[in-house]
C-alpha cells in the first residue's frame, strides 16, 4: 500500500473481532511507530503489549468513553519519558502506528491519555516507572464492520493560501 492511500483509507475502529493478531504483525507495526519524528532525536517513547483480557477489561472501565478496549485483541499503550515535546513525539509515534496498522490490513482506535483522569491509574497498573506520561492507547485488531464512509470536510474549506 502507498501512504498516500493508507492515511486516506485510515479510520478509527470501535467494534473488534475475536481474532489474534501475530506477534510479528504487532512488531512491524511498532517498528514503523519507533521511527517517527522526535524533536532533537530523544525518542523518548515505550510501548506496552497488551493482550491480556483482564487488564483490557481495567482499561475499559478506567478509560469510561474507550469500552471496546476490552473488546480489542490487543491494546497498545504509548509512554514517553517527561520531556519537553513528550506528547508531540508520543503523538508523532501515535500516528505512525496507526498508518502501519492501516497498511497491515488491521484496524484501530487512538485513545486519549495525556491529562486524562485516568493516566496516573494506567501508569500504575502497568508498573510504569516515574517520570513517565501516558501519551495515547491504541485498541488494534480485526474491524468487526464494514469500512463505511469517513466524512471529512472539502478541502476547500479549510486551505488558506498567504492569510486565512
Amino acid at each position: 500500500m502507498e501512504t498516500i492511500s493508507a492515511i486516506k483509507k485510515r479510520r478509527s475502529v470501535r467494534k473488534f473481532r475475536d481474532d489474534s493478531i501475530s506477534k510479528e504483525a504487532i512488531l512491524k507495526i511498532l517498528d514503523c511507530a519507533r521511527f517517527a519524528p522526535t524533536a532533537r532525536n530523544v525518542q523518548p517513547w515505550d510501548f506496552i503489549v497488551v493482550t491480556d483480557l483482564e487488564t483490557r477489561k481495567r482499561f475499559s472501565s478506567l478509560a469510561v468513553n474507550a469500552p471496546f478496549i476490552k473488546e480489542a485483541p490487543v491494546c497498545i499503550v504509548i509512554i514517553c519519558q517527561d520531556t519537553k515535546y513528550y506528547l508531540e513525539d508520543g503523538c508523532a509515534a501515535t500516528e505512525n502506528l496507526l498508518l502501519a496498522a492501516t497498511d497491515l490490513g488491521l484496524s484501530a482506535c487512538w485513545v486519549a491519555g495525556d491529562k486524562k483522569e485516568y493516566s496516573q491509574d494506567i501508569l500504575n497498573l502497568l508498573s510504569v516507572p516515574p517520570g513517565h506520561k501516558l501519551v495515547s492507547m491504541v485498541a488494534l485488531g480485526i474491524a468487526d464492520a464494514g469500512s463505511g464512509n469517513i466524512l471529512k470536510k472539502d478541502l476547500k474549506q479549510m486551505v488558506h493560501w498567504e492569510k486565512f
